[in-house]
């Protein structure tokens, strides 16, 4: 043999040492959002969400055939309703979690940590994120996910078509300089609103209005009637689950003794948003961003 098919046979024989066994999966590292480490290689085949937002994001990764097991809060998409319940955010069934037989639950900090290690007692692997706190939060969440269900690629397109999303909703209000004065209600018939620190605000920022109550210190809370009649909001946006318990909240406020003189109420100037796209940490958060830039801006739609 030739020096240099010597050196090419060498060479050769260093790439396939190198190279992983054919048929093996490469092993991947993921830390989860409560510090646990994971190391895995094949993806998971059955899987329990215990959170709708996780839910959601599963079945938008193409992983709804792999949950076995959802909240009874997970009720999108449809398909979701179909899958076994395993009880709600703050009482999962552990028994009936562990009937299942998952060999990955992913859980959020808001259910009970007692719960999770009981799990864990089980042997089950529990992968824990945190619920989010902005709009970042979502892709953050979706690769995740993606990477601990081996759907890097799926959770790559996914958030690119997200990020899509907001900057054609961005470029519409890029022209806007109005900034409308806005009270979000929360569920209807009150003035539950949010405040500075929440999520609300700012999406209400980011659609180019103001938020009456943007300057409380709770992310939650109880308006005072005669703070909302002086603070004189323009719109009113009200989140409810449906479209007959926004009408009903919608008459209440025309039908409030000293509201008449609020000029959203004068102008009917009240609007419908999805409670459930609008406080799930999930891909459908950013249909609530354009739905109320729309609201907030009809003109630049």
């Amino acid at each position: 043999m030739g020096v240099n098919a010597f050196r090419m046979a060498a060479v050769l024989g260093l790439i396939l040492a190198l190279a992983p066994a054919t048929g093996s999966a490469q092993q991947l590292t993921v830390r989860d959002d409560a510090g646990q480490v994971f190391r895995l290689s094949e993806p998971p085949r059955r899987i329990v969400s215990l959170a709708p937002n996780i839910t959601e994001i599963l079945f938008a990764l193409g992983l709804g055939d792999r949950v076995v097991g959802v909240t009874r809060y997970c009720d999108y998409p449809p398909a979701a309703l179909k899958k076994d319940k395993v009880g709600g955010l703050t009482d999962p069934n552990v028994e009936r979690i562990g009937a299942l037989r998952p060999d990955l639950v992913i859980a959020f900090r808001g259910n009970p940590w007692d719960v999770i290690q009981k799990l864990q007692a089980l042997r089950l692997n529990v992968f824990v994120l945190d619920i989010g706190s902005d709009l970042e939060s979502v892709p953050r969440t979706i690769d995740k996910i993606g990477r601990i269900t081996r759907r890097e690629e799926e959770a790559r397109i996914l958030i690119q078509s997200l990020e899509m999303r907001y900057r054609q909703v961005a470029a519409a209000l890029s022209s806007i300089t109005s900034r409308p004065r806005v009270f979000i209600n929360l569920s209807g018939m009150n003035l539950a609103t949010c405040g500075g620190p929440s999520y609300l605000n700012a999406l209400t920022e980011r659609a180019k209005a103001v938020n009456i109550a943007a300057h409380a210190a709770k992310a939650w809370l109880d308006y005072s009637r005669e703070q909302f009649i002086k603070d004189n909001p323009e719109v009113i946006v009200i989140l409810t689950t449906t479209r007959e318990a926004f009408a009903k909240a919608r008459d209440w406020f025309k039908n409030q003794a000293g509201f008449e003189t609020v000029a959203a109420v004068r102008t009917d100037r009240i609007y419908f948003l999805d409670e459930n796209i609008s406080s799930r940490f999930g891909p459908r958060l950013y249909d609530a961003f354009a739905e109320l830039a729309r609201i907030l801006h009809p003109e630049a739609f």
